[in-house]
């Protein structure tokens, strides 16, 4: 008896040991998270590329009055030329109420609109007038926030609190892409190390906002920074071996053009790093939870038979979030992989131009990461759970005397406590209830 409470002593030792170091390491993590947040925080004006690009700023809402289809205004006698006259009513900017007409030529990037449509103009500063309002786009705001609307009633109705509080590090989340990642690399800042940066501050964000300040969520931001740690060198290593340039996107020609000062190499790399982030958080998460369930169920299994339970679960997770991995990169890409589809190319010239050859690395580079993460985030969980249910020591003091009466045959009966089975509680002890809530 008294070598099994020497083995309980030591796990109970071990546990809070575990537990004040994954603390510890979290803290000294956070720290230098904002450290990196206040050395790499913007200091200049993004938009100042803005002339460069030739881009308008200034966009405005408008509605369509009347859409007339017949022969180019400037074609002269020639009838073979068809285009499209819209006259749109402005209604908002410096020259709201006023009308505009625009032509356009009959061709697949033809506005299709009609009377009553609300679209967006661009407003052209010191052009004449006719020319000083181009078509941008529909308006499409009502729609997107009515969507909005939707997923935000969803995920609260179903997670109540817990839905609010995921809303509100979604938000979180954005607010650092658009605040501090984006004009941080437009600041002629390391775009890679902005990223590495910034996706530490969405991680402590996302999983403590969502999750609140547990042990089961140093566990999962632990799991998930290691496992990104491991991306972020694998994505460096075969973005080198690739010779990657970053220069076959039209999107980042634009804004190398924009500003000079942005490697767009680094680019690439950041963002494989933060297509990884989200996934990371997930399987992490789940990891921790599934072992915190399994042991509050089980609160005497060994720790080695936790870990083996826990990532069982974790190798079902990882073959479907792989896959969904793999699917949002292909979804993403779809229009391009038709293009090659069209084109008779096989799959090995394909894969070996540069922009799908980007998305192949990103998702074999993001799946290695949600592959390491399982081991990482169950076996720190198995550590820290394990001191949930270990027994203190004025229990085991009492526990080891009743042995003794035992063995004297001085042994009273234990009172026998009855569970309470109200609606709405649970059977868990209190100490587990504690930890894992």
């Amino acid at each position: 008896m008294g070598h099994g409470h020497d083995h309980a002593a030591v796990d109970a030792a071990v546990s809070v040991r575990a537990r004040r170091v994954v603390t510890g390491v979290a803290i000294v993590l956070g720290v230098l998270t904002l450290a990196g947040v206040a050395v790499l925080w913007p200091r200049h004006d993004p938009h100042r590329g803005l002339r460069s690009l030739h881009a308008v700023r200034d966009v405005y809402e408008a509605t369509t009055i009347a859409v007339h289809r017949g022969p180019c205004g400037s074609a002269g006698g020639d009838t073979s030329q068809r285009c499209t006259r819209i006259r749109f009513r402005l209604d908002q900017g410096p020259d709201s109420g006023q009308y505009r007409t625009i032509e356009f030529a009959q061709t697949a990037s033809a506005p299709d609109v009609g009377a009553g449509d609300k679209v967006v103009l661009n407003h052209i500063e010191d052009a004449t007038r006719g020319f000083d309002y181009t078509y941008n786009d529909r308006q499409r705001r009502s729609v997107l926030v009515w969507l909005t609307v939707l997923f935000g009633v969803v995920v609260i109705a179903l997670g109540r609190w817990r839905g609010v509080a995921a809303l509100v590090a979604l938000g979180a989340s954005i607010a650092v892409i658009l605040a501090f990642i984006l004009p941080s690399m437009l600041d002629a800042n390391n775009a890679q190390l902005v990223a590495i940066v910034g996706a530490s501050a969405v991680a402590f964000l996302a999983l403590y906002v969502s999750n609140g300040l547990r042990p089961l969520t140093t566990v999962a931001l632990l799991g998930t920074l290691s496992a990104l740690a491991l991306t972020v060198v694998l994505a460096t290593a075969f973005t080198d071996l690739a010779h990657f340039t970053g220069a076959q996107n039209e999107d980042a020609l634009l804004v190398s053009i924009g500003t000079s000062s942005i490697d767009l190499k680094s680019l690439v790399l950041a963002g494989m790093v933060l297509g990884a982030l989200g996934a990371l958080n997930d399987i992490t998460v789940t990891q921790a939870s599934a072992v915190g369930e399994l042991r509050l169920h089980n609160p005497t299994m060994s720790r080695r038979k936790l870990y083996r339970s826990g990532l069982s679960i974790g190798r079902d997770h990882i073959s479907s979030t792989v896959n969904t991995l793999a699917l949002a990169y292909a979804g993403a890409s779809l229009p391009l992989l038709m293009l090659f589809t069209l084109s008779a190319q096989s799959l090995g010239t394909v894969a070996n131009g540069e922009v799908v050859a980007v998305e192949i690395v990103a998702t074999l580079v993001g799946s290695i990461g949600l592959v390491a993460a399982v081991p990482v985030s169950t076996a720190l969980a198995v550590l820290v759970a394990s001191d949930a249910t270990a027994p203190s020591r004025p229990h085991r003091r009492r526990r080891g005397r009743r042995n003794r009466r035992d063995q004297e045959g001085l042994a009273v009966p234990p009172p026998v406590e009855k569970p309470d089975t109200r609606p709405g509680q649970d059977l868990l002890a209190p100490v587990e209830r504690e930890f894992w809530t």
